[in-house]
């Protein structure tokens, strides 16, 4: 369950994380934040390690522990260092389990990584993703650490602290011998159902007797014979730290399920002990014992989370709240407790009632009256409504209220009496001084709720959030989904050194102190540079002097790389500081200098806004990381006046003539050409530039479906409107008609009525080269455009070889860059099911036929253990050729092999068992991915149904009858996995009675009768086997 925890072994994993990117900043580069103001460091949550973390803080927070675990020097643990030396004598887990201790008491980090310590447990990332029972985690560990202790001065650690021992006794009640058993614990198990409390839970296990009487007798070692007896237990010894497991989770017989168990059970901060031990002579100090850690559990039985209260004993944490609204806040709380436990409580003030009675019964109807006459409100107007009628509310409560064989009269049970007097009087049970006024009613609230004085300061560390709480948010975990599990207890007498008070470094060793400061050096230096990194904004200063304008933008005189400047600089500085690292890095500038806001347009660089107000940050002005920003003098680059702003932007667009042939053969055919306008510009000037005298310009326009394209002709009111209010943007088409081919365009509606489909471009990317240059390039198509011409033109545009034309293909690319099934060269855009606007790659190898198919295929459904492959196969061929040639391809040989399809979430599915059937019958498609499946598959309509047999019956157990034979072996088969087709007749499954005989093809409408009949011949055959 727990993984090797008792085998000190490594495993160690590394992760390779690669990417492109001009600047990237991965998560597990950042250094890990520092602590909060609690100045306490949390645990990480390794997937479900959250009982794991919960234990581990306690621990920590147990200083005894704490320092008899750092006592422990490398002279008897030995070194991390030398692990991996083969005769190196090294305590793996106690010395990961320092190094955890000191990085959460020194390490200035929000939260300390258990990833060395689980691995020191031989725990792999599956076993870190479990959740498990943190109270059977307590009791393994502690093993853990006795083993590996071993031959050490901390043989004893777990013993000294934690052990504890109980001793059971029967009495008998003639002869008076005592007959008597001792049990060690480190931890006290309790039960919750059927109990309001600690106490009472400890006084049912502890105090109260069970008698051996009537048909039930003991029999006596001294008098020989039956007898009537007691059966009584206490705690003989008692140990410094106590632990308490609760039993919230129980088995409901009825239901046959498990359940939680939520109901309130309360326990106090401070417990006197002495009821329930065996010697009772010694100073109360001996038997006080102080809550400090307290494990919660929220959710249900089957998952949950956990996280821990503890108290901050040495005071290492900085406990800070409001004091003065806390104050009120508590005062408040603490008038309502009252209030509710004097009115609200009818239980309270019911026991309170038959407490002071001298007579142990009294009528129901008179307690009725007394509390009438004690609170001056009736049962009636007071509780009746919540509680019902208050014979009824005694009824429900057995275990504290006793009735009269007659039920007329109601008293309250001895235990509870007792109990009662002891709170109230404050005496114990001998009616002796109570020194310690331990809080013996689970009814009653806790102890008074000390302040946030020195030493009771609170915190909840759930994993790696660490936050103070008060005292009294205790009480929150009594009851619900969200509640107390396991009790932390140590005893007040244990006092801590004044030294060690708001001291994380006392008593760590010298070598860890060390090994914590150099870390803590170096998560400054990384902090420092990342926050540099995180701050730091990257900016390209384009300077005027290398620039000319030119076509409606700016255009680098030299190379793009000469062109520009890059600066470094943190976002907080102001503008007035950005200028000053310009005018430093362009010491030969003259003049006035503007910076101005630049974005690189597909026409050249055009300026916006000029940056202005010196005294504001460059956060402030919103500057990214990566702007581009053009330093000149504000007027004018080399001569000619420049517009700036985006009522300015060129705007690149595609102009298109109507080409004299049809060079694909199919659809229209364009030629093209690229002109750069200010989006400002009219569109009659538009009209003037471009077209021919006597003709007209057309856009692209949404169809009635809001998808398709139409060309629609710019009209005379058009004229006066500019390039930006027309919609015409970068990569936009126009189309140029002359006058004599103005007979497409239907002058009444304005639209080109030869052709109406869509004008627009594909992306051609480019994957021939093996240089690394993945150019792309924008080819002009339409719907109708032929594949193999689009290819063409790529091939020219990129200019590659013209041969590579007949040893290429086109594929798409999908939304996370997979390369698909190539595109039969013979098809249209339309045919070819592609979007305008699509990416498409340049590939090696030819396109697929029309009349094959492009598959990819793997071998086994586990992708990352095969590697998916492709394949080209005619439509015709059969299944059974189409998966020669796979194994062919994937190399691998045999007849015992089928293929199936990938289903909806990519594992294998539906299997092809018509061998002799052609893909395109069993509507196989291009793309489709086949999976290559070890076994061959049953003849149509048969099952294949292993068959185990159980072992002879000589060796069933001694005493062991048929039925109990056939439960065992029906337990057994619940924890058969299904054999592989693969599997030998030898195949013994481990630990268990049973042995793999073989499989049965059997027809599937076959009678069970016919199955029984082959199970009977298997089994001759195999003992014909035996004999011979």
């Amino acid at each position: 369950m727990f993984g090797d925890l008792f085998e000190e072994d490594f495993s160690f994993i590394s992760n390779n994380h690669c990417g492109k990117g001009k600047k990237s900043k991965p998560r597990d580069s950042e250094p890990p934040a520092p602590r909060d103001f609690t100045r306490l460091s949390g645990i990480k949550n390794q997937g479900g390690t959250c009982y794991l973390n919960s234990l581990l803080q306690t621990l920590l927070f147990t200083p005894e522990f704490r320092e008899a675990l750092f006592s422990l020097g490398p002279e008897e643990l030995g070194t991390l260092d030398d692990s991996s030396k083969p005769d190196a004598k090294v305590r793996i887990i106690p010395l990961q389990l320092q190094r955890l201790f000191a990085q959460l008491l020194l390490l200035d980090q929000q939260a300390a990584s258990t990833t060395d310590l689980t691995e020191s447990f031989g725990w792999n990332s599956h076993e870190e993703m479990r959740q498990h029972d943190v109270q059977e985690l307590n009791r393994i560990l502690f093993s853990a650490l006795e083993t590996s202790l071993v031959g050490t001065s901390g043989h004893d650690l777990i013993n000294r602290l934690y052990h504890g021992i109980v001793v059971n006794q029967i009495v008998c009640k003639e002869c008076k011998n005592i007959s008597e058993r001792q049990e060690d614990f480190l931890d006290l198990t309790v039960a919750v159902k059927g109990v309001t409390g600690l106490e009472e839970a400890l006084w049912n296990m502890y105090v109260e007797e069970e008698y051996f009487e009537n048909e039930n007798l003991y029999r006596c070692g001294a008098c020989d014979k039956l007898v009537e007896a007691s059966k009584s237990a206490k705690l003989r010894k008692l140990p410094p730290f106590l632990t308490v497991s609760l039993l919230r989770f129980n088995f409901d017989f009825e239901k046959c399920e498990r359940y939680k168990e939520t109901s309130c059970y309360t326990f106090p901060i401070q417990i006197n002990l002495r009821p329930f031990c065996e010697q009772t002579e010694m100073d109360d100090s001996e038997y006080m014992y102080e809550l400090f850690s307290v494990i919660i559990h929220k959710g249900g039985c089957y998952g949950g989370h956990y996280h821990v209260y503890i108290r901050d004993v040495d005071e290492l944490g900085n406990w800070q709240l409001q004091e003065e609204e806390d104050r009120l806040i508590e005062d408040k709380a603490l008038r309502d407790i009252k209030n509710a436990k004097e009115i609200e409580n009818p239980l309270a003030v019911l026991k309170g009632i038959l407490a002071e009675e001298e007579s142990k019964q009294i009528p129901v109807d008179q307690l009725g009256q007394k509390l009438l006459e004690k609170k001056g409100v009736s049962w009636n107007k007071k509780y009746r409504k919540q509680y019902g009628a208050l014979r009824k509310y005694l009824q429900n409560h057995p275990q504290i209220f006793q009735f009269s064989p007659d039920e007329n009269k109601v008293g309250l049970k001895e235990k509870h009496k007792l109990l009662f007097k002891s709170d109230s009087q404050g005496q114990d049970l001998q009616s002796s001084p109570h020194k310690n006024d331990v809080q013996w009613n689970s009814e009653k609230t806790l102890t008074r709720l000390r302040d946030g004085s020195a030493g009771c300061h609170w915190f909840d560390l759930n994993d790696s959030k660490v936050q103070p709480i008060k005292e009294k948010d205790i009480e929150k975990q009594f009851q619900g989904k969200e509640s107390a599990y396991m009790l932390f207890y140590r005893k007040s007498e244990l006092k801590r050194p004044p030294e060690a008070r708001g001291n994380p470094r006392y008593q760590i060793p010298e070598h860890l102190l060390n090994e914590m400061n150099a870390a803590n050096t170096e998560l400054q230096k990384k902090r420092a540079e990342c926050d540099s990194a995180n701050n730091g904004i990257d900016l390209h200063l384009h300077l005027s002097s290398c620039y000319k304008f030119h076509n409606g933008a700016l255009h680098p005189s030299l190379t793009w790389k000469e062109s520009v400047v890059d600066l470094t600089i943190d976002r907080r500085k102001t503008l007035g500081d950005l200028r000053q690292s310009v005018f430093q890095m362009l010491e030969s500038w003259e003049g006035d200098m503007i910076l101005s806001i630049a974005k690189p347009l597909p026409a050249g660089l055009h300026l916006y806004q000029i940056l202005d107000g010196d005294e504001l940050t460059l956060d402030g002005i919103g500057l990214a990381d990566g702007a581009d920003l053009f330093v000149w003098n504000g007027k004018e680059v080399g001569g000619t006046k420049v517009m700036t702003g985006p009522d300015h932007e060129p705007v690149v667009i595609n102009v298109l003539h109507l080409a004299e042939y049809n060079e694909g053969g199919k659809g229209q055919h364009f030629t093209e050409s690229q002109h750069v306008f200010s989006c400002s510009t009219k569109v009659g000037d538009l009209h003037t530039a471009l077209a021919p005298s006597g003709g007209i310009i057309l856009k692209n326009g949404s169809g009635l479906d809001k998808e398709a394209k139409n060309w629609e002709v710019f009209r005379e009111e058009d004229m006066k409107e500019t390039v930006k209010s027309v919609g015409l943007t970068d990569g936009c088409s126009v189309l140029i008609l002359d006058s004599h081919d103005q007979s497409f365009v239907n002058v009444s509606s304005g639209n080109l009525t030869a052709f109406t489909y869509d004008i627009s471009w594909l992306q051609v990317k480019n994957f021939c080269r093996t240089d690394g240059d993945e150019k792309h390039v924008k080819i002009t198509a339409t719907i109708e455009t032929v594949m193999s011409d689009i290819k063409r033109k790529a091939i020219r545009e990129l200019q590659l070889e013209e041969e590579l034309a007949n040893d290429s293909c086109l594929r798409p690319i999908s939304g996370n860059g997979k390369l698909l099934s190539p595109v039969p060269e013979d098809y249209t855009v339309k045919e070819a099911e592609l979007k305008m606007g699509s990416l498409l790659g340049l590939c090696h190898g030819k396109a697929p036929a029309s009349t094959q198919l492009f598959l990819y295929f793997i071998v086994g459904s586990d992708q990352n253990a095969s590697p998916e492959m492709e394949i080209v196969v005619e439509e015709t061929v059969s299944v059974k050729e189409c998966l020669n040639l796979m194994l062919e391809k994937s190399g691998l040989s045999g007849d015992n092999w089928h293929l199936r399809r990938i289903d909806w979430c990519y594992e294998a599915g539906e299997a092809l068992s018509q061998e002799n059937a052609t893909l395109k019958e069993l509507n196989v498609c291009r793309g489709d991915t086949l999976v290559i499946m070890e076994g061959k598959l049953p003849p149509k309509g048969f099952l294949k149904i292993p068959i185990w047999w159980l072992k002879s019956s000589s060796h069933k157990k001694r005493g062991e009858n048929a039925q109990d034979q056939v439960n065992g072996m029906t337990c057994k088969m619940d924890a058969l996995q299904v054999s592989p087709s693969g599997d030998s007749p030898e195949y013994i499954h481990p630990d268990m009675d049973l042995c793999y005989a073989g499989s049965i093809e059997i027809a599937g409408e076959a009678s069970l009768e016919d199955l029984k009949m082959q199970y009977v011949l298997i089994w001759h055959l195999l003992i014909c086997h035996v004999q011979w």
